[in-house]
């Protein structure tokens, strides 16, 4: 893959995510061998540099560097000199003083990861940056879409929730679209991106905008629901989360508008009883739980792709 880091999907080409998705083929094939560990990052050091609380991006990074036998640092904002006032350029100096060759970052500001890519001489990975981009987030939720249903293009696609203010929203409409798949966003117009006429903003591919969220899930092939957060409804955007819920929970009645056999989606963490039912959260038709375990897959691929790696047989 002909690129040194990977910040968002925006500037991805559908060749390349392709790449990525066929290389996780050859990742989940080693995750199903009994010893999961392969040498191809041998020698190399993996930074995790996270300014944000995380579990499942964290642990995923992590086990995904290890499997390629790299080297792994994890760092935590709150316990390093960050907390004594050390800036994120210093930081970074520091990190490629010491060696790193890789750096996956979580941060609370949009363009962070630019900036330390900038700064330093090896890749980036962008795990999580504000309300703007969580790539590997999309390529997963990408991937298994296609582990499930075959293929991404022609596919409709539904974004249920919060979508303003969800990184991973954003970083899967450029990836979806970019594989030839229509994406639908629904939810409370103050939740939503402004879009123009012709279903577009100045900074989003071409996406279809539904307030009904029964209009929207009508003949839906994958339907993904967003974590509605508290201070939203603080922030006065949301009348109440009761309301939410009566309007725009994720219920088995509302996902039998879906095509059947559609895949019910999530980034996790969820509000069980808020934007999606216990019941529909963990029925037949659910892939929370792929997602989370192909996510190794992924980061897996990304970080190997990135270490200059072409081949997929390991």
């Amino acid at each position: 893959m002909n690129r040194k880091d990977v910040l968002d999907l925006d500037d991805f080409t559908a060749e390349e995510i392709a790449l990525v998705l066929d290389t996780a083929d050859a990742m989940k094939e080693v995750l199903s061998r009994p010893i999961k560990k392969v040498p191809p990052l041998r020698g190399k050091t993996v930074v995790i540099l996270f300014y944000e609380s995380s579990t499942r991006t964290r642990v995923s990074f992590e086990l995904a560097a290890k499997n390629l036998s790299a080297d792994v640092v994890n760092i935590t904002a709150s316990t390093s000199s960050v907390a004594k006032g050390e800036s994120l350029v210093d930081t970074i100096r520091t990190l490629q003083a010491l060696g790193a060759d890789m750096i996956v970052i979580r941060h609370s500001q949009s363009g962070a990861p630019y900036l330390v890519a900038q700064h330093l001489d090896g890749s980036v990975i962008n795990a999580g940056d504000g309300w703007h981009a969580h790539p590997t987030q999309a390529l997963l939720d990408m991937y298994t879409i296609r582990e499930r249903l075959g293929r991404i293009a022609g596919l409709s696609v539904v974004i249920v929730g919060d979508v303003l203010h969800s990184r991973v929203a954003r970083s899967n409409i450029w990836g979806l679209t970019k594989m030839g798949a229509k994406v639908t966003l629904c939810g409370p117009p103050t939740l939503l991106p402004v879009v123009s006429k012709n279903g577009c903003r100045g900074d989003l591919p071409e996406v279809t905008v539904e307030h009904d969220i029964d209009k929207a899930l009508s003949g839906a092939d994958v339907v993904m629901g967003l974590r509605i957060q508290k201070e939203r409804q603080e922030g006065g955007l949301l009348p109440s989360l009761r309301e939410y819920v009566q309007l725009y929970q994720l219920t088995r009645d509302r996902i039998a508008r879906a095509k059947p056999g559609a895949l019910v989606m999530h980034p996790g963490p969820m509000n069980e009883g808020i934007e999606i039912a216990p019941d529909v959260a963990y029925s037949t038709q659910s892939v929370i739980e792929n997602q989370v375990s192909n996510g190794v897959a992924i980061r897996m691929a990304l970080l190997y792709l990135l270490a200059g790696h072409r081949s997929k047989q390991i």
